[in-house]
This record gives C-alpha cells, structure tokens and sequence, in this order.
C-alpha cells in the first residue's frame, strides 16, 4: 500500500550517525541540500530562510532538535506566522541496524496536508528522495 499521508526517505551513509545529524540538525547546514529552501541564512536562533529552487520564493524553517534521539523537527512555511510542522529527519545509527559503526541510515518523513494538491504532494515526495543523495554526498565526500 501506498501511504496517503506519510511519504518517507532513507539512505545508507558511510558516516558515524553523529556526523550526518549535524548536517539534518544544523539549519545552516541543511541549506546545502534542501531544494525547497536552499541558500539559508538564520533569521534568529533556530529559525531560517531559504529560496525554494522550485518558485523561487521564501521558505522559513524552524528546527526542533531532539540531539539525544537524533531527531529533527521542521516547521516550514512561506512566512514566520504561517509555519507549521512538516517533516522529521532521523538518523539510526549503524550497529542499530547490526551494520558497522562508521555508517547509519537517514530518514526523512513528511505528512501531506489535507487541502495538499496531488502535484505539490509528489513534487515533495520526489525532491525528498532526490535530496538522500545529495545529503549522502555532502558527509561522505
């Protein structure tokens, strides 16, 4: 079955689990990869802004870090008042998933909103499955 709420990403990193969540927890960072708010400058801690490669429009992030879970929380929204949650990142480390300690698995989750036309839907689907290797790149190059 197809989730037609949920879409979900994940690749195999040759990197420490740690290493590849900065890059998922750092907005800054995440700037380098992210296609739907590229080019990212801080706005005030923990909050960002960044062009969608796609429209060329604004696109503020806020990151929710969960550093012991290795966990990410983003608030996306075409302005600071109309951000709301969207997507998760998480990172498993290697031996969690009985492979070495130098690699992981990233994943990133993002929920369809209800009123989400089909086309924007699999434009996130789709440049979110683009976006493993490009994250994948950056930490292992």
């Amino acid at each position: 079955m197809q989730d037609p709420h949920c879409h979900s990403s994940s690749i195999a990193v040759d990197r420490p689990a740690e290493t590849v969540f900065e890059i998922m927890a750092e907005g800054l960072s995440q700037g380098r990869w992210t296609l739907g708010s590229y080019d990212r400058r801080e706005l005030e801690p923990g909050v960002f802004v960044g062009t969608s490669l796609f429209s060329g429009k604004q696109t503020f992030v806020r990151l929710k870090v969960d550093r012991p879970r290795l966990m990410v929380d983003y608030d996306v929204g075409p302005s600071l008042e109309t951000m709301r949650f969207r997507n998760m990142s998480r990172v498993i480390p290697g031996p969690v998933l009985n492979m070495e300690a130098d690699r992981c698995v990233v994943t990133l989750l993002s929920w369809r909103m209800a009123d989400q036309s089909e086309a924007a839907w699999l434009q996130t689907a789709t440049s979110h499955e683009a976006e493993m290797f490009l994250i994948k790149g950056l930490v292992e190059r």
